[in-house]
């Protein structure tokens, strides 16, 4: 656990993380408002509003200095400019505030407020009891970053002869050819050129960098933090950037970050299998995309398979099914199944993430690098939906208790109950939820890893549902007899029948 550097209390283990696409969210607020609204000016009602929905921390993406040079190659792009289309028709050029991911410097861009306004933001959230988590990109930066021309030994670089057999991968930034930064698996992002992470001036930089962006926030969530692993980082750039370090890149950045911030939260984009690998190299938490991805399948034992990870390993991961990144939840998995869905991410262990508008149903996944959402209808019953399960939620069980996958059985002509997803929690209360995640009714047994309930009767609260039932302990530790129809689910709140819980 966390303390914060705001005078917040320790983080709970398993906290709840509301992102934010910071440009066009604050030009959405600023509609609403009637007039222009910077981090500093938010009105306090929007961070209390999350606070009461149960969030721990609001994850401001996108809040660094942008670049112009990385928007001239977006409006030059005609794939982007069909993504703009798509996305937002009636998009101008002055909606293209540039990618976040493209930065220029690790300062407040001014059309958000500049520092002071995120310090601004900062205070009235740790006033309603909100973190704040903001952006690191270890791999790249954008070709107009001041270093491109005051540090250019930091850079992967390249000659005149590989600028001629590969433009897409390297550009010439005054005079010198410097890589295209990129993973191992795809073709350069021609928008930013590549730091070389084995390079001790680099991470002697970056140590500065972070301490920075720490005095600023409560943690970090870090782009694609395996690209500059040491062996991934080898494997992508061979001889052009010699042998490796004998420290790995993020030990070496974690250890001196806490040295003079010891609250500071690490949380890493991580995909190929190796979330394991950057946990024991400090991370906090890591991205869970096989969880997403599972879910997006639609195959509840896949699902079951990697929810019977060891424990300390799913304590640390991240859940969602929606971020910046991935299609919109309403869109990829619609109405019914995004809503099992959502009961089945935020009611896991680890840490639980939603993007905003999420909640509202937005289907249009917007480019990062546009500063204006469309017009999309609200989704009311969603809303309902949503209020209703983080209001649930809040209960402090599921960010300090214990979670445990439950079993579930059927019978010899009763194969259906193989699509019922089961956990519990345990704290000062007890929980028990229940998924159907498929398209046809199902039913099976269910039961609670708690022996000492036998012998007497408990009730089955459900305040999602606005139900309750009266079961016996017996059948909770032998096998509760549970029947629900496509995509819904039970969230029980396990209260004593001869004294139930008075909320």
């Amino acid at each position: 656990m966390k303390s914060s550097e705001a005078g917040l209390p320790a983080l709970a283990a398993h906290p709840f993380i509301y992102e934010i696409d910071t440009w066009p969210w604050l030009a959405s607020v600023s509609a609403r408002e009637g007039r222009p609204v910077d981090l500093g000016s938010v009105p306090v009602r929007y961070w209390q509003e999350l606070a009461e929905l149960g969030f721990d921390a609001i994850w401001l993406m996108g809040v660094w200095r942008r670049s112009p040079a990385g928007i001239a190659v977006a409006l030059a792009n005609p794939g982007l400019r069909d993504d703009f289309e798509a996305a937002l028709p009636d998009w101008k050029p002055e909606d293209v505030a540039g990618s976040p991911y493209c930065i220029r410097d690790y300062v407040v861009d001014d059309q958000l407020g500049g520092p002071d306004a995120l310090a601004a933001a900062r205070r009235a959230m740790a006033g309603v009891g909100l973190r704040l988590i903001l952006d690191f990109v270890p791999n790249h930066v954008a070709p107009d970053h001041r270093w491109t021309t005051s540090r250019p030994e930091l850079f992967v670089t390249g000659t005149t002869e590989d600028l001629a057999a590969a433009p897409g991968a390297f550009v010439d930034v005054a005079g010198r050819v410097l890589a295209n930064g990129k993973d191992p698996y795809f073709p350069a992002w021609p928008d930013v050129v590549q730091l070389n992470a084995f390079h001790p001036a680099l991470r002697s930089a970056v140590v500065d960098t972070l301490s920075s962006i720490a005095d600023q926030c409560d943690g970090v969530r870090c782009d694609m933090a395996m690209l500059v692993m040491n062996d991934v980082f080898a494997r992508t750039w061979g001889g052009r950037v010699g042998p490796a370090p004998s420290d790995d890149y993020w030990p070496t950045m974690i250890s001196r970050i806490h040295s003079t911030h010891p609250g500071f939260l690490f949380i890493a984009e991580a995909y190929w299998g190796m979330e394991s690998d950057l946990m024991e190299q400090g991370f906090d938490y890591c991205y869970d995309k096989e969880l997403y991805d599972r879910l997006a399948a639609g195959d509840a034992d896949t699902v079951r398979q990697h929810l019977l990870a060891d424990i300390g390993y799913q304590n640390r991961l991240v859940r969602f099914i929606e971020n910046h990144d991935e299609p919109r939840a309403a869109s990829t998995f619609g109405p019914e199944r995004a809503q099992a869905a959502a009961v089945a991410i935020l009611t896991q262990t680890g840490a639980r993430l939603v993007h905003d508008g999420q909640r509202e149903g937005r289907r249009v996944r917007l480019p990062v690098f546009l500063g204006r959402y469309p017009d999309e209808p609200v989704d009311s019953a969603l809303v309902e939906f949503y209020t209703s399960l983080l209001r649930s939620l809040t209960d402090e069980t599921f960010r300090s208790g214990r979670w445990q996958l439950s079993e579930r059985h059927g019978w010899p002509d009763n194969d259906s109950f193989r699509s019922l997803l089961a956990w519990s929690w345990e704290g000062a209360t007890r929980w028990l939820v229940i998924v159907n995640f498929s398209d046809r009714p199902a039913s099976g047994l269910v039961t609670a890893p708690w022996p000492d309930v036998a012998g007497h009767s408990w009730r089955l609260v459900d305040p999602t549902h606005d139900t309750t039932f009266v079961r016996s302990g017996d059948d909770l530790v032998n096998g509760l007899f549970v029947e629900l129809g496509p995509w819904s689910w039970h969230l029980f709140r396990v209260d004593d029948d001869a004294n139930p819980d008075p909320t």
